[in-house]
């Protein structure tokens, strides 16, 4: 299992990414631990971890505190121990919107009642919604990680880009 594991951390100053490593890690708070380590003090830290060209499962601390945790596919954690790990213990599958929340045009749609579908292959899992505050609703982060075509590294691209960090995760990448 091949997999890239970016964080990124915002303070004061705006937002910054490390390469985080996974291994030997022996469960979900010691994964939380690598996140807290890249830096103490910031208030927003997420770390996306994209395995397989399949699989993307991003973390999200507050002022590293109240682990949040969303799963692409819960198939991840069968087809791995790192998914396991990730995602094993999540048991809340993601199907779309909830009841309170207006339904969004598909992109591109031009039907206003339109709605992206859930791929029915995917199974995501967690918080959906973990992103919502940054700008990144749960229906379109499902959008996103169900769109045909759309890679791990596709998603974590656009949404590093509407926070404003995708030059740092790319440049991750490069390396």
């Amino acid at each position: 299992m091949s997999y890239f594991a970016a964080a990124v951390v915002r303070d004061d100053s705006g937002w910054t990414a490390a390469e985080v490593s996974l291994r030997g890690a022996t469960d979900i708070d010691e994964v939380a631990d690598r996140l807290r380590d890249v830096d103490q003090e910031a208030d927003v830290s997420l770390l996306f971890v994209e395995a397989d060209d399949a699989y993307l499962v991003i973390l999200r601390l507050d002022e590293g505190e109240d682990l949040r945790v969303f799963g692409s596919d819960s198939a991840f954690a069968e087809e791995s121990r790192l998914g396991s790990l990730l995602v094993g213990d999540l048991k809340t599958s993601v199907t779309g919107l909830d009841g309170d929340e207006e339904p969004r045009p598909a992109a591109g749609g031009d039907d206003e009642t339109e709605q992206p579908v859930v791929d029915p292959e995917a199974d995501p899992v967690g918080d959906a919604d973990l992103l919502a505050n940054l700008g990144i609703s749960a229906q379109k982060l499902l959008t996103l990680c169900t769109h045909e075509g759309m890679l791990p590294a596709d998603v974590t691209a656009e949404i590093c880009e509407v926070l404003g960090c995708v030059d740092e995760v790319e440049e991750l990448r490069e390396v």
